[in-house]
């Protein structure tokens, strides 16, 4: 589904303002500052960002899964007109299912390696509903075949490492599904599987969005799986949201220096050889700050190869509406850059 054609509707997920702070050895580590986005039915959101960009502890943090004892987490979560930030513990224990479904990266360790598969999704799907273990089996076999695992009663009686990893990861989102979440955050899904795999997955959850109108974060660091899943795109950088708008805004016109670092790191398969060769890739030169010691200004500053603007390394950009955009969502980039907007 296309960003264009997505009905006008009430968000499923409305993030406003998201603060994370860690309690560590060196001192309070801020990993996601002052997040907001919307996740409508039907709609597919993409996060991305190299590793420590704060994207996989932004959904932790919504799901109530980081210990009390070493994470402050502020602002607002709203899921289906309940805030997840104020919920009970016993209250998210019973969104989670109904309300929003996880995948994480690694079925191995997401799955229990001494339950039976079928005991596993039996398990999910009786906490959440009233029915007998004959009709939780039933209900899990059809799961089971409808993310594509052959033989799905046998598959009921096996355990994790009797499957591929492709297998397992099925059953991993047939876990997330078995009680028809509103929202499905998938969280580096695909990362660990190969290729052919790795397409079957998104088609398998394209297919499933498409039948429930199920709202999707979906988690990557690989710019080739959004381009051919996403609606939205959300660029994170040192726990902040840099640029964000339609897939097409931002893999086309990219507004932001590290957007625009990410996606010339990508190999052109069309750009010809040098030499025989393959030309090097750009690099985003420097490592990502520690969230530790976040600098001042811009958080992207000391890498950023155009900075010139004296407010880089002293005031923090605000997230900017730089055009409409396509569909009539904005697009958005937190840069003091001549070539980000025209301020």
């Amino acid at each position: 589904m296309t960003a264009t054609s997505l009905p006008a509707a009430e968000p499923v997920l409305e993030v406003d303002d998201l603060r994370v702070e860690l309690r560590t050895p060196r001192g309070p580590a801020h990993v996601v500052n002052g997040l907001s986005y919307t996740v409508g039915p039907g709609e597919t959101v993409a996060v991305v960002g190299e590793s420590g960009s704060g994207k996989s502890v932004s959904v932790l943090a919504l799901l109530g899964l980081l210990p009390a004892r070493v994470a402050t987490v502020t602002g607002r979560a709203v899921l289906q007109g309940e805030d997840l930030l104020t919920m009970s513990s016993d209250r998210l224990r019973q969104v989670r299912g109904p309300g929003a479904g996880m995948v994480f990266q690694d079925p191995m360790t997401s799955l229990n390696p001494v339950l039976s598969i079928g005991k596993q999704l039996i398990e999910g799907i009786r906490a959440h509903s009233d029915v007998s273990k004959e009709v939780a089996r039933r209900r899990a076999a059809d799961l089971l075949g409808e993310v594509g695992l052959p033989d799905p009663e046998r598959a009921l009686d096996r355990y994790p490492h009797e499957l591929s990893g492709g297998m397992r990861q099925r059953v991993v989102i047939a876990i997330a599904l078995s009680n028809s979440p509103a929202l499905l955050i998938a969280d580096e899904a695909t990362t660990a599987l190969d290729v052919t795999v790795q397409a079957q997955i998104i088609d398998l959850v394209e297919r499933l969005q498409a039948d429930h109108g199920t709202g999707v974060i979906w988690i990557t660091h690989d710019l080739g799986v959004v381009a051919g899943i996403a609606d939205r795109v959300l660029v994170m950088y040192g726990g902040r949201c840099v640029e964000d708008g339609t897939v097409d805004d931002v893999l086309e016109h990219p507004a932001h220096p590290y957007t625009r670092g990410l996606l010339g790191s990508l190999p052109d398969l069309a750009q010809p050889l040098v030499d025989g060769r393959v030309p090097d890739l750009t690099t985003v030169p420097g490592l990502p700050p520690p969230p530790t010691d976040l600098p001042a200004g811009c958080v992207f500053w000391p890498r950023c190869p155009v900075r010139s603007d004296p407010r880089c390394e002293t005031e923090q950009p605000p997230l900017a509406v730089l055009s409409p955009g396509s569909g009539g969502l904005e697009h958005r980039a937190a840069t003091w850059c001549e070539s980000g907007a025209d301020r």
